[in-house]
Formats: C-alpha cells, structure tokens, sequence
C-alpha cells in the first residue's frame, strides 16, 4: 500500500469515528511527529501490545475490495511479562463492499459486533484439522444471545447494535452490505503474529510504498521509536 493511501485512510477513520460519535484515545490522535516528542517508557504498553492503527489489504493489493481499517484499543499478552488482560477491543471501519477473507482464529473467541451504518454480512464454515473447509458441518453461533443455526457458507446479516460470538477455528469472512459499517471486536487477547489462518495465502500487515512522509504509524511499525 502507498503512504500517502495510509495517511488518507486515517484521516478518513478519524473523521468517522467522530460522524459516530466515538471517542478514541489520545494515542489514536499522535502523529509520528508527535511520537518523536513522546516518552516512549510511559507508552511502553501501547508499544509493546501494538495498540493503535492497523490499515490492512491483506496483501492482496486492493484494499477498496478487500481491506480493513482497525484501530486496536486495548489488548493483553502471552509473550510479554506484565500484562495480564485476558481480552482485547477493536474498533473496524468497513467500506461499502469491501471484504474481509476468510480466515480463522486458533485460540481467540470473540464478538464482532455492528455498531451502525448499514448492514454487516457474514460467512462461516468449521475448519478441518488441516485447514480445508468442511462443508458437512452445520454452525452454530450466537447472536447476542439467541442460538442460530444456519448452513456452511449461509449468509448471516447483522444488523446495526447485533453481534455474534465466534468459536474458535471456525472460518469467517465479512463485508458492508450497500454503505459503510462501524464494526467492533470484543475477544481474548489478540495475536495477529501466531494466531491467525488464513484460507488463501496473503499478508497480514501491508507491505508499505514509500511515496511520501508518513503521518501516522501503523502498530506493526512502532520498532521505528526503539
């Protein structure tokens, strides 16, 4: 993804967040002008737990098509010592018809959750133990509490203040359905590193064209201020 791309799509995410009505934390509003001027010891945890913006094409190289905009606001970890949260909160900007793809979670259960705008689709189908898809088994989910059942691959709408929990290691993929979508993410703690299996081979975190300053730091690139 381009720089000036990323820079555009947080502006954009602020500008969002404020048409909502939320309210994000001061790290969300540091530039990396303003991180250069930062005591990095007393950001220590968002560092460390990479908390903040999180621009993704997955590496397909199309995030109008398929992408996500997240910003991280809170999580807990395995790896580090001395943070014992157990879960982790995620805002998600879904743009009209984007997509997110499939993929499934090892160890991390959660709830997405649609906190306005239009509609949110989902997809879900069980993994196998080696990662296909198995296409026999029914799913059952739940939407804020009422048990659905519905077959592989059925199409779930959610619409604006519903949300489902997820298992893991079931396949899920989501889109906004005719207008964007403010999602949100309550889990277990998040591990973007180990946890994640994506059906089709892709990336993650962006490979990043340098074509002007950057503005804003992504979480995966705060090594930048070690």
């Amino acid at each position: 993804m381009k720089r000036s791309k990323i820079n555009y799509l947080i502006d954009k995410a602020h500008s969002l967040a404020e048409t909502f009505r939320v309210y994000l934390p001061d790290f969300a509003f540091l530039t990396v002008e303003d991180w250069q001027q930062q005591n990095c010891d007393e950001w220590r945890e968002v560092l460390d737990l990479q908390l903040g913006w999180d621009i993704t094409d997955f590496g397909r190289g199309d995030f109008n098509q398929m992408g996500l905009t997240l910003l991280t606001l809170r999580n807990g970890s395995l790896r580090h010592v001395g943070y014992s949260k157990p879960y982790a909160e995620k805002m998600l900007q879904i743009q009209q018809y984007q997509q997110t793809p499939w993929h499934f979670h090892m160890y991390k259960m959660e709830d997405i959750v649609n906190r306005g705008g239009g509609d949110l689709c989902m997809q879900f189908v069980w993994s196998t133990p080696d990662g296909d898809f198995d296409r026999q088994k029914r799913v059952e989910v739940s939407v804020d509490g009422r048990r659905r059942c519905i077959k592989p691959g059925e199409t779930l709408v959610l619409k604006p203040g519903q949300g489902v929990c997820l298992p893991p290691q079931l396949y899920h993929r989501f889109w906004a359905e005719k207008t964007f979508v403010l999602g949100w993410e309550i889990s277990m703690i998040n591990d973007d590193q180990h946890d994640n299996h994506f059906l089709e081979p892709g990336g993650r975190f962006p490979a990043v064209e340098e074509d002007t300053p950057a503005k804003w730091l992504l979480c995966s690139e705060y090594a930048r201020l070690r």
